[in-house]
């Protein structure tokens, strides 16, 4: 048996694909930096949620605009470049995981500088 489930195998294959489409593929000049960074697939395969990291805080909300408005290409791209029969609807959404890990590790650096302040 394999170690993970399929629709985790999919999400990433489609993580990968989708991060190359839309860095060769999608010839939009405002699309700013972003890294794609994970991709939550249904058990049934049938949506994909593709979350995006976007490096400057103002381009975020346009950048998340302009992806979810290129869904249909991206989707025509994928049914080009994966042999599966039924492709996912994809909805694109900003990831704030890196933003709660770097608020975690400043509270835990307070706390480490309030202990050695006290000791």
């Amino acid at each position: 048996m394999l170690p993970y489930k399929r629709s985790q195998r999919v999400g990433d294959l489609l993580r990968e694909e989708i991060s190359d489409i839309i860095f060769f593929k999608l010839k939009d000049p405002r699309i700013g930096f972003l890294t794609v960074t994970g991709v939550d697939v249904t058990d049934d395969i049938k949506i994909a949620v593709v979350y995006v990291s976007v490096l400057k805080a103002e381009e975020r909300q346009p950048t998340l605009d302009i992806l979810n408005a290129a869904k249909s290409f991206i989707r025509t791209e994928l049914s080009k470049r994966l042999k599966m029969k039924f492709i996912p609807s994809i909805d694109f959404r900003l990831d704030t995981s890196i933003e709660y890990g770097y608020r975690i590790e400043k509270l835990l650096s307070e706390i480490r500088e309030k202990d050695e302040g006290s000791a």
